[in-house]
């Protein structure tokens, strides 16, 4: 490993999950950090009480910053970073619910802070940063307003970068969760564009690394959080989730007991009417034992808000239990921070495993030495060198179609470095 020490600035720091994984890699320093804290839009802004759980796990305090509000220009300063910092990597992953198809608003809308992308670029070269990660849902490069990320990627190659973004299942890098975010990956031109497609080359995970039973068994009972769940709102919601079958069950199961018509909420019973179910089946769900867990979200507070509730006990998962099917280790902390707000940081993280892989990433960009993939595997997570296999030995089969499909356009001397199709000519 290179003895120095790459600089890093993280914009939307939120609790740190993406901070952490840099924060754990011995190549790079955080030195600076920014959130506004702001957690629903009625709210304001310094409510989420992200920053001091940031603090308390990255080492440093982020600046309560509105980030629409600053001149790329007074970034530097307005992050109290003097001249003589030379910024290595910049980590942003601005707001993902303007671009998010569960707000139904997204379909016909542009939210204002969907132009906080482009704003991510214009920060990347006023730090003149080497690499820039950004992570976001996955509209970002497949939705109705991708022209945002379409801006950010063209700005940033005419100043001298290459840029890649791609859609990802993150069960396939080791969360045991069905999460499906984009990933985006800038170098300067003279560097090498590595990937995680390129990191993961010839290596899957075994299917049981990515089961809720395999998350929550490695938990601590002394772990921070182990125990903290909001009790139900009401005793209708107590004798609800009491009826949904163990394991897996939905309130769809329900409509076949004799008592359904006072268990359901009036909700679903328009939902059975109308036979409009889509997504709705995970409200009120349980995790099943030996699954992925569904997407986890913001609002995961609530058994109500998706499939939250404990594959067994009659109560919704302790933020612990959330914490581990978001990938932080026992050792991260909350600090203090009101139980809504917990939730809401866990929901709206950057999984740590996955960004401790993609530190390992930006290494292997910055230095050219490449990781072993036992390496990339975040400590006191519920990952083991164990869980690695050959992806040819597991028989998985080639994903280049997809690969494809989920690309976007890159600079055209840019070429994934790494990958066993590099030679690919991307379009």
């Amino acid at each position: 490993m290179q003895a120095k020490e790459f600089a890093v600035v993280d914009l939307f720091s939120g609790a740190g999950g993406m901070s952490y994984g840099f924060h754990m890699h011995p190549a790079f320093r955080i030195v600076a950090a920014a959130d506004a804290e702001q957690g629903k839009p009625s709210t304001g802004a310094g409510k989420l009480q992200c920053n001091r759980t940031y603090a308390r796990n990255i080492g440093i305090n982020p600046v309560s910053l509105d980030l629409s509000a600053i001149a790329p220009k007074q970034l530097k300063s307005a992050l109290s970073l003097t001249d003589e910092v030379s910024v290595s990597v910049l980590l942003t992953c601005p707001p993902c619910t303007g671009f998010s198809r569960a707000v139904p608003e997204n379909h016909v809308r542009d939210d204002h802070r969907n132009s906080l992308v482009r704003r991510s670029a214009e920060f990347a070269v006023a730090l003149s940063v080497d690499v820039v990660v950004m992570e976001n849902a996955r509209e970002l490069i497949r939705g109705n307003f991708k022209d945002h990320y379409e801006w950010f990627r063209k700005h940033l190659e005419s100043h001298g970068y290459n840029v890649f973004g791609r859609t990802y299942m993150l069960s396939r890098f080791g969360l045991p969760q069905i999460r499906e975010r984009a990933i985006v990956i800038a170098a300067r031109q003279h560097l090498p564009l590595h990937t995680l497609d390129s990191l993961w080359d010839g290596w899957r995970l075994k299917d049981e690394a990515l089961t809720v039973r395999r998350a929550f068994s490695t938990i601590s009972p002394d772990a921070d959080g182990s125990r903290a769940y909001p009790d139900f709102s009401s005793e209708s919601v107590r004798q609800r989730i009491a009826a949904i079958p163990k394991d897996g069950g939905s309130w769809m199961d329900l409509l076949k007991r004799s008592d359904a018509k006072h268990l359901l909420t009036d909700s679903m019973k328009r939902i059975v009417a109308g036979k409009r179910f889509g997504s709705y089946p995970d409200v009120y769900g349980r995790l099943a034992w030996d699954k992925p867990a569904q997407t986890i979200k913001r609002e995961c507070s609530h058994v109500g808000n998706g499939r939250y509730a404990h594959p067994e006990q009659d109560r919704l998962c302790t933020v612990r239990e959330i914490a581990a099917l978001q990938g932080f280790p026992d050792s991260f902390v909350f600090n203090g921070a009101a139980l809504s707000n917990m939730y809401r940081h866990m929901g709206d993280a950057v999984p740590p495993l996955i960004s401790y892989q993609l530190a390992h990433l930006a290494c292997w960009i910055l230095t050219g030495e490449q990781p072993r993939i036992e390496e990339i595997l975040l400590p006191r997570t519920h990952l083991s060198r164990m869980d690695l296999a050959s992806a040819f030995f597991l028989g998985w089969p080639d994903d280049k179609h997809s690969h494809r499909q989920n690309t976007v356009r890159l600079h055209p001397e840019a070429r994934p470095i790494g990958c066993k199709n590099h030679n690919r000519k991307y379009q």
